[in-house]
């Protein structure tokens, strides 16, 4: 049987935009492991059809859907020894 979804979190709120990958990334933890997850420019645009491209509307993007984002990330999330998700 594979992990539960219920086994990863997100107590931290912090994301950042990486500009070379065109994504904001965030964290969350299976236990005490590091789990990266990256939402590119292409899902945020998809979730506000009004977006631009600057770093402060994408950093807003994601904090207006973070729920929804932190659901994707949870069905995406597999468990085992994968530890970055891109979520497009």
């Amino acid at each position: 049987m594979g992990k539960s979804d219920a086994t990863l979190n997100f107590p931290n709120p912090s994301r950042t935009y990486d500009m070379s990958r065109h994504c904001v990334c965030f964290w969350g933890y299976d236990n005490s492991r590091e789990i990266t997850f990256l939402v590119d420019d292409t899902m945020l645009a998809k979730l506000n059809s009004d977006l631009d491209s600057s770093e402060p509307a994408l950093l807003a993007a994601f904090d207006r859907n973070r729920d929804r984002i932190l659901g994707l990330a949870r069905e995406l999330y597999k468990g085992g020894a994968q530890n970055r998700y891109m979520i497009s």
